[in-house]
This record gives C-alpha cells, structure tokens and sequence, in this order.
C-alpha cells in the first residue's frame, strides 16, 4: 500500500469543476489528489505573426504557480520566468496543439491559462488534462456564439505521471512519491491511444525495457478514466 493508501494502479481523486469562472472561454478548476490548478481558455481574432495570411490559427499556453501554492512561498515571475515554468508550458501548447486543427480554427489565437493554487505533485499532468477540458468547453461556446464556424478540435488529450518507486511502477505520483522515486515519467496521450510526448528520467537508476513497458500501461489505464472525466465535464454546459 502507497502512503496515502492506493494500489500502485490507482489515481488519486480527481474532480473537475466546469466553468469555475465566468469567462468568454471556457475554464476548469481542477482537483487532482491536493493539486489544484485552475485552467482558462479564451480566444481573440488575428493569429501569430509568423501565421498571418496562412489562414491557419494557433495555441499558446502560459503556467505558473501562485506564491502560496507550495510549502514554502514561490516568488511570482514578473520580470523574468524560471525555467522550470518555462519547460511546463511549452509541453502544455505542444500538447494541447496536437488535439487541434489550426486550419479550422482560422486566423484566431486560443490563449491557455494553467495556474497552480495548490501543489502535491504533478502540476503538469494536471494543466494538460484540465486545460484540454477548458478548451473544449471553450469550443462549444464560441460555435454556438458564432465565433468559430468549424470544430477545431480533432483529438482529446490528456496526461498523467508513472513511475518506479522502491522498486514498484507506480500511477500518478504524489509529491512525497516523485521526490523519492527512483524512475519518474510523463506521459501525454490522445484517445487514439497515441502518445504525444513521453518524459522520463533514470534519477536513482536506469531501467528496463520491461519495466518501461509496465509503467506506459499503467499510464495508458490511468489516461483512459481521465478521459471519461473529460467527457463528463464537457457534457456540462
């Protein structure tokens, strides 16, 4: 039994609250174990420079961690972002983006807030899946408003930590867990069952062909349930 009593193919209670504040998007709040990060997603008319003319829209996503999330307090990034924040948001566009048809969504922008309230672990994995959500909400707002003529979305896509801890692969590392894990890893997933991105590290040790295999499908398990919550959020208007 892990410290806070799951199986090591259990995720932690995971609750997303639908439209957590009144936006012109769509917005998410949510509560995955004692992580807790509020997602936004909102959309304005002209596209990246770098797009202009193309016809083709883009996502961007911004991450940060409030100065009371983490035990002791985080300073906020005014003047300059650190780079772990930096990292984290890069992954959220890249992810997000692959679950989008930029061709759809026209000249138009879709800006991604993840901001962490509260941290015990897997921040990231928390932003991707609750700000997939977001957008979807988001979405469905803006074709019924008029703002987008197509559905832009062509993927759902979520996110979730394995790892080996004392041995063991485990789903959905807590705080306590990742610190001391000896193998940690992020994987993102559509729900063709293709993975987007794969982050893992050897930090107490290397590991095997074999225990990879265990912790993607311990990973691919855990992606599915987040998924069905994704649904049942966006089913929420």
């Amino acid at each position: 039994m892990r410290k806070d009593g799951r199986q090591e193919n259990e995720l932690r209670p995971i609750e997303m609250i639908p439209n957590f504040t009144d936006t012109k998007g769509g917005s998410v709040l949510i509560c995955w174990g004692n992580t807790r990060v509020l997602c936004t997603a909102l959309m304005e008319e002209g596209t990246m420079p770098f797009l202009k003319g193309t016809g083709k829209g883009w996502l961007t996503a911004e991450y940060a961690m409030l100065p009371s999330s983490t035990g002791n307090r985080k300073k906020r990034d005014y003047l300059k972002q650190d780079g772990r924040s930096t990292e984290i948001q890069r992954l959220i566009g890249r992810s997000l983006r692959s679950g989008v048809d930029l061709n759809k969504l026209g000249e138009r922008v879709i800006y991604v807030d993840c901001d962490v309230l509260q941290a015990d672990g897997g921040t990231r994995t928390a932003s991707i899946t609750g700000a997939y959500a977001a957008v979807a909400l988001g979405v469905a707002k803006w074709l019924r408003e008029g703002r987008l003529e197509k559905n832009p979305l062509i993927h759902r896509i979520a996110a979730v930590s394995v790892g080996i801890v004392n041995d063991k692969p485990m789903l959905d590392l807590c705080y306590y867990e990742d610190s001391a894990a000896q193998v940690d890893m992020n994987l993102v997933m559509n729900e063709a069952g293709e993975f987007i991105e794969i982050q893992g590290t050897g930090e107490g040790r290397s590991f095997s062909r074999a225990e990879l295999n265990a912790l993607l499908s311990l990973g691919e398990t855990g992606l599915r349930t987040l998924m069905d919550k994704q649904k049942a959020v966006e089913n929420i208007t």
